[in-house]
């Protein structure tokens, strides 16, 4: 659907933000909410507590046939040939070149039917790319998109929300992993993935069926405090994690192998993948600049685009930058020259015209509560 006093694209919860008095705004092509109560206060309430995500703007392509895992093999950079029936797979798509499509997680419902849930913004380029890299495979693809939604359910006590109203047995769901039932009577993939660093579930749906089921969960986490999350709150609880953002720390400019993303690239595996033969020799070569954690040691927020400099010389940008509600402090993810991405090593970023001091730190920048 579309907004038809903006023309961006709404997924189906868009009169339930407004009913909630979330503040929407444009977002890669889309109308969504970036807060309701406040990003701080909405970022407490998915640390201490509970909060739900509408990440319905995500994109969804299935994959079906007798060529699937080959095919996926070419198209990934991780090695699909690991999955069994019920699991999920972090991985990237890449260039020729070696920088990145998108990134992405592959579900495996049996071995000739996946579906990827890619990045919203990406979703028709992504589908693009997808078929024409098909060629040769005996595969089908389908951009499942425009009829599914997604929930996002995290925090602490996003379980015993979840349990309340559904009687598949979620306790025994692995850490991304995931099952096909029943959520208050709706069809879903129930799956245990997130993006913020604490244990929760992401829900697939009928796009019909969303707003009920949002309602429904709302209701339910009541007694725990559960608050409508924003795209606020969702980027400073990735950006604590260290977690990527597709356009910041991985771009088509970008490989994977400087965003710290190596452990996805399995350039030992036996399938040739697109970009593969470019990040070997990115690899031999020796990479040039790495993404580091700086925290800041000063009053001050960073933010992306601002320089990194190494006495008074610009030597990086950051990518992702913010005031984390958990350290109470500025941190930033950036790329910086590999001789000087080891913790501890000491930066400047420039904001408002003045170099403010910054260390490298070890991601994540808090813990994470994911139940592997």
């Amino acid at each position: 659907m579309t907004d038809s006093n903006t023309s961006l694209k709404t997924t189906p919860l868009l009169d339930l933000h407004r009913e909630l008095g979330g503040k929407i705004v444009p977002f890669a092509g889309w109308s969504m909410p970036i807060q309701f109560a406040g990003v701080m206060e909405e970022h407490r309430c998915v640390r201490e507590k509970v909060g739900l995500f509408d990440v319905s703007h995500m994109g969804e392509i299935e994959v079906r046939g007798p060529g699937s895992l080959n095919y996926l093999q070419f198209l990934v950079t991780n090695d699909v040939s690991g999955l069994t029936d019920g699991s999920i797979l972090y991985s990237l798509m890449c260039y020729e070149n070696g920088g990145v499509v998108d990134d992405l997680l592959v579900h495996r419902h049996s071995a000739d039917h996946y579906f990827l849930c890619v990045n919203a913004s990406n979703t028709d380029k992504d589908f693009a790319w997808a078929t024409r890299q098909a060629k040769g495979f005996d595969v089908k693809l389908g951009n499942i998109s425009p009829q599914t939604a997604q929930l996002a359910l995290q925090g602490p006590k996003a379980i015993e929300v979840l349990k309340s109203i559904t009687g598949e047995d979620i306790e025994s769901i692995a850490y991304y992993h995931f099952i096909q039932g029943e959520v208050d009577g709706a069809n879903c993939i129930i799956a245990r993935t997130g993006y913020t660093g604490e244990d929760g579930f992401e829900l697939y749906l009928p796009s019909e069926n969303a707003t009920a089921l949002a309602r429904r969960i709302l209701d339910a986490g009541a007694v725990h405090g559960i608050q409508p999350i924003g795209l606020g709150a969702r980027d400073t609880l990735r950006l604590e994690m260290g977690y990527p953002l597709y356009g910041q720390e991985i771009t088509a400019d970008i490989n994977p192998l400087e965003a710290r993303l190596g452990w996805v690239v399995k350039l030992k595996k036996e399938n040739d993948f697109t970009g593969k033969s470019a990040l070997q020799v990115a690899k031999a070569d020796g990479l040039k600049r790495r993404l580091v954690g700086l925290k800041m040691l000063e009053r001050g927020v960073p933010r992306p685009h601002y320089k990194i400099l190494k006495e008074g010389a610009e030597v990086g940008e950051v990518t992702s930058g913010t005031f984390s509600p958990s350290l109470n402090t500025g941190v930033a993810i950036g790329f910086v020259p590999t001789g000087q991405s080891k913790t501890g090593e000491t930066f400047e970023i420039e904001i408002r015209g003045r170099g403010v001091p910054a260390e490298v730190v070890p991601l994540p920048f808090v813990p994470s509560h994911v139940k592997k």
